[in-house]
């Protein structure tokens, strides 16, 4: 992270790491989706654990657990690498919703997940319950 990312501390703002939050989230969906237009619906539970520096390494895990007919849950794990001490830290984890939209503008469903074992299983899951709370939370 460079010094125009961060606040004169060398805090990295908030928003720098879920600006690369957000786009890794819409990479992996697209990879997943393929020809249609992803777009971010909702980002969930972003809690910042830890700080990241002034000249750590912003490294970003993402994989999609839930999908059902257009939208996409992707979780991403934040960590921060102290590249001279060869130390990375876990500094946060959010989970992202996107929708495929086809080139009018409308939901499109995307491919079915392919769940390859029982971590896979739980994950998506716990993603479909994570799905049917936002929507239970957004028709109140």
């Amino acid at each position: 992270m460079l010094p125009s990312d961060a606040n004169p501390l060398g805090n990295v703002f908030g928003g720098m790491i879920l600006k690369y939050v957000d786009l890794l989230a819409g990479l992996v969906a697209k990879r997943h989706a393929g020809h249609a237009n992803i777009v971010t619906a909702s980002m969930d539970s972003m809690t910042f654990l830890k700080p990241v520096y002034i000249g750590n390494a912003l490294i970003l895990k993402a994989r999609i657990n839930y999908a059902r007919r257009s939208s996409m849950e992707v979780e991403v794990k934040i960590e921060a690498e102290d590249l001279n001490k060869s130390q990375k830290v876990h500094t946060g984890t959010a989970y992202v919703t996107l929708v495929a939209l086809d080139e009018r503008g409308k939901p499109t469903e995307v491919p079915k997940l392919t769940l390859r074992n029982e971590e896979e299983q739980r994950r998506f899951q716990e993603g479909e319950e994570r799905m049917n709370a936002r929507l239970k939370s957004r028709k109140k």
